[in-house]
C-alpha cells in the first residue's frame, strides 16, 4: 500500500471516530480582563482576590497598586483590613466552645460576661449568645462610641447601657457592631483566654493564616500592607490607618486573600481543614441558620432580582441566589472594603479586597465571579453597581441642595461666639470641648473629631473636621428657658450638656 493511501485511509478512520467538543473557556479566563475594567471604572488602586473551589484554591492574585500613584502592586499577601467579615470569626469562636461544651447558643450572656447591662433590663436578663450574633438587640449602631473614640473595649461595653434602644428587644433586624465586641469579650470570660489570642491559635495558626492579626499595631514591621484610600472631594486620596482594635470581635482583623483562602476552606469543608476538624457540622449549620429575617426594599429588588429572601444567621448573611443558597459578608472600616462569598451547594468559595471603602468593588468582581461558575450570566456587575452608586451620589446631592434651599441667611447666632465657647459632657460619649480663636469656633470630641465649626444659621453650625474623611456634620447650640447655652448636639452624637465652672459633670 502506497504511503499516500494510508494517509487516506488514517484520514476517513480520524473523520468515523468520535471525539470530545474542543473545551470551553475555564470559568475564570476572563477574570483578569474583567478585573483591569473594574479597577478604571471605580478609579480603585488595588483589588486583591481568591477563589476555592472543591476545596482548591484555584486562584489568588492581586491587581492594580497598594497606593494610588505608587508603584508597589497588591498581590496574594497584601494585607486588608477586613472589617465586618471578622463577625464570623468570633462565631466560629463561640461555636467552637459550644462544641467543647463550654458555652451554650442559648446561655445568657449576664451569665457569662460580668457586668453585661444594656439599659432595657429585659434585653439586659434575656440576651442570649445567639442573640449577640444576629442584630437583634434593639439597639441602634451606636458606632461612636467605638468609631474614632478614646475607649477601650471594656469602656465600649460598659458604655452601651447608655444607649437608648430604637427597637424593642427580638423584634426587628438592626444591624449592631457592640454587640460582636461583647460576643468576642465572651471567649475571655469562658477561657480566661483573650479573643485576640484565641483566634490566633484555634483558627489562624491550624489555618496557617500566619500574617493574619487581630491588631493594627505593629502593622508596617510586618510590610506588604495595603493603603486605605478614601473619595475626598472626588478624588481618590490616601487616608492614614485609623486604629480600631477597639471594635475587637466585630471588626478588627486584618488579613490577605492567601489566608482568607484557607479560611474558605474550611467553612465549605464544613468546619474540617486538610482533615483535621475544628468546627464541627453542627456548629457550621446552626450560623447558616436563620435568625434574623431581613427586610427587601426596592433597591434590594432592582440590583437583585434573583434573590427573594434574605436573613442573618450567626455572623453571616444568608439569602438565595440563582437557587442556591448564598453565605456571605462584607466589611468597611477607613479605605477598606471586603467581600466573602460562600455557595457550600458548589463548594466556591470567593474573597475580594480592595483598599478604597467608597466603592462596590468587591462585590462586583466576587459576583461576577459565581456568575461565571454556575453558569455566566448577562448581568454586568460592576455597571450595575455603579449605577447604583450613581443614585446614590444624586441622593446625596439632593439632600445638600434641599440644606441650602432650607438655609436661613442674614441670621447670626443668638449668643456671642465667646459665650458658645466651653466644656459639653455626655454620659454616653464623654467631652465635647468648644474653643474660640482668633474668632473662630473648634470643637473637639474626643481625640478624632476636632475641627472648625462655621455658622450656617441661628445657632447651627456646620464642622469641618480636620481629618478630612470624616467629613463634615451639622452642630447646634441649644438654649434653656432662661436663654441660656444649656447644651450641644452634635450630629452622629447626640446632646451633650453645658458644664458651667463650678458645677458637677454628669
Amino acid at each position: 500500500m502506497s504511503r499516500s493511501s494510508v494517509g487516506t485511509l488514517m484520514a476517513i478512520a480520524f473523520l468515523l471516530v468520535p471525539h470530545p467538543a474542543p473545551a470551553q473557556d475555564p470559568p475564570l479566563a476572563g477574570l483578569d480582563a474583567y478585573v483591569e475594567r473594574v479597577l478604571r471604572d471605580w478609579e480603585a488602586p488595588g483589588i486583591a482576590v481568591a477563589v476555592v473551589k472543591d476545596d482548591s484554591v484555584v486562584l489568588e492574585r492581586g491587581y492594580g497598586m497598594r497606593q494610588v500613584g505608587g508603584r508597589e502592586p497588591v498581590d496574594a499577601q497584601t494585607l486588608f483590613a477586613i472589617a465586618s467579615t471578622t463577625k464570623a470569626f468570633t462565631a466560629a469562636a463561640l461555636a467552637m466552645l459550644v462544641d467543647e461544651g463550654r458555652l451554650h447558643w442559648d446561655d445568657r450572656v449576664a451569665d457569662v460576661l460580668p457586668g453585661f447591662q444594656l439599659s432595657d433590663p429585659y434585653a439586659s436578663r434575656e440576651m442570649r449568645v445567639r442573640d449577640l450574633l444576629s442584630h437583634r438587640s434593639g439597639l441602634p449602631r451606636g458606632d461612636a462610641l467605638w468609631y474614632a473614640s478614646p475607649f477601650d473595649r471594656a469602656e465600649v461595653l460598659r458604655r452601651v447601657r447608655l444607649l437608648e434602644p430604637a427597637s424593642s428587644f427580638r423584634s426587628a433586624y438592626g444591624y449592631q457592631n457592640i454587640m460582636f465586641l461583647a460576643a468576642g469579650e465572651l471567649v475571655q470570660a469562658v477561657t480566661d483566654t483573650s479573643w485576640d489570642e484565641f483566634l490566633r491559635t484555634r483558627i489562624f495558626e491550624p489555618l496557617g493564616m500566619r500574617r493574619t492579626r487581630t491588631s493594627v499595631r505593629g502593622l508596617e514591621a510586618v510590610g506588604n500592607l495595603a493603603t486605605p484610600h478614601g473619595r475626598i472631594e472626588g478624588a481618590v486620596t490616601p487616608v492614614a490607618w485609623r486604629n480600631f482594635d477597639n471594635v475587637g470581635g466585630a471588626g478588627s482583623i486584618v488579613s490577605s486573600v492567601h489566608d482568607m483562602a484557607q479560611w474558605l476552606r474550611l467553612q465549605l469543608g464544613e468546619g474540617d481543614y486538610r482533615g483535621r476538624r475544628l468546627l464541627s457540622d453542627s456548629a457550621i449549620r446552626e450560623m447558616r441558620t436563620a435568625q434574623t429575617a431581613i427586610r427587601t426594599g426596592l433597591d434590594d429588588e432592582r440590583v437583585f432580582p434573583d434573590t427573594h429572601l434574605r436573613a442573618y444567621g450567626l455572623g453571616w448573611f444568608l439569602e438565595d441566589y440563582r437557587g442556591r443558597l448564598m453565605v456571605r459578608h462584607s466589611g468597611s472600616l477607613d479605605g477598606m472594603r471586603t467581600h466573602v462569598v460562600l455557595l457550600p451547594e458548589e463548594e466556591l468559595g470567593v474573597v475580594v479586597m480592595t483598599n478604597l471603602a467608597e466603592s462596590r468593588v468587591p462585590q462586583a468582581v466576587a459576583w461576577y465571579v459565581v456568575d461565571q461558575f454556575l453558569a455566566p450570566a448577562d448581568r454586568d456587575w460592576s455597571a450595575v453597581l455603579l449605577e447604583e452608586a450613581r443614585r446614590d451620589r444624586e441622593r446625596a446631592d439632593s439632600a445638600e441642595r434641599r440644606l441650602e434651599t432650607e438655609r436661613l441667611h442674614g441670621t447670626e447666632p443668638t449668643h456671642p461666639l465667646a459665650e458658645l465657647a466651653g466644656r459639653y459632657e455626655s454620659a454616653v460619649y464623654g467631652a465635647a470641648l468648644v474653643d474660640l480663636r482668633d474668632g473662630t469656633l473648634r470643637l473637639s470630641v474626643g481625640p478624632s473629631y476636632v475641627g472648625t465649626l462655621d455658622h450656617w444659621h441661628l445657632n447651627t453650625f456646620r464642622a469641618t473636621w480636620d481629618d478630612r474623611y470624616l467629613g463634615r456634620d451639622f452642630v447646634s447650640f441649644d438654649l434653656d428657658r432662661m436663654g441660656r447655652v444649656a447644651a450641644l448636639d452634635v450630629a452622629g452624637f447626640g446632646p451633650f450638656r453645658r458644664v458651667r465652672p463650678g458645677e458637677v459633670e454628669p
